[in-house]
């Protein structure tokens, strides 16, 4: 099985990878990171946006390099919500014939870095400004500085990425084809 996930954010690949590898224990599985664009802004600031980003990925993957199985594509947002700047990302996963996607858990960003994303900030630059880090976005991120990595970037992803993968592991469940339901035995 090929997996093409369209980032080479060493984050983005260990998800995917693990999720795969949970999902598909007996698969021989090669995963291939490339970028690809998501035709978004930088910092996607809303959910639309964000999902958006997240299918031209898969997309841009699966046009690209066309022989593969699945082509993952994660991106990460923010939105205002009742005064509160929340973070999240997608996860769309493609096969031939198969969409599927999950997001991930939200939750509040501090205001200090609410402020700089307001002002055109990427939400990686703003941790680093706000924790004094370099280059989070590629280690633990906004939710493991602020977990103190109770909750890795990895394994923030990672469960939305087994979730996305449902349709694909159980697709008798998911077919258009699938056998008619037993007939109710109160009717």
């Amino acid at each position: 099985m090929k997996v093409v996930i369209s980032s080479k954010n060493p984050v983005k690949i260990q998800a995917t990878k693990n999720a795969f590898e949970k999902m598909f224990p007996d698969s021989q599985t090669v995963f291939y990171g490339e970028s690809f664009p998501s035709h978004v802004a930088e910092q996607p600031m809303s959910d639309e946006e964000t999902l958006t980003g997240a299918v031209n990925r898969a997309q841009g993957a699966k046009q690209n390099i066309i022989d593969a199985d699945y082509w993952v594509g994660i991106e990460g947002g923010v939105e205002e919500n009742n005064s509160v700047m929340e973070v999240f990302a997608w996860i769309v996963i493609l096969s031939q014939d198969v969409t599927s996607r999950s997001s991930t858990s939200t939750f509040a960003l501090p205001e200090r870095v609410a402020v700089l994303l307001r002002q055109g900030m990427e939400l990686g630059d703003a941790d680093d400004v706000v924790f004094g880090r370099s280059n989070s976005k590629q280690q633990n991120g906004a939710v493991g500085l602020l977990t103190n990595d109770l909750i890795t970037r990895t394994a923030y992803y990672e469960l939305s990425l087994v979730l996305a993968l449902i349709p694909f592991k159980k697709a008798e469940y998911y077919s258009l084809e699938q056998s008619p339901l037993p007939a109710d035995p109160e009717e």
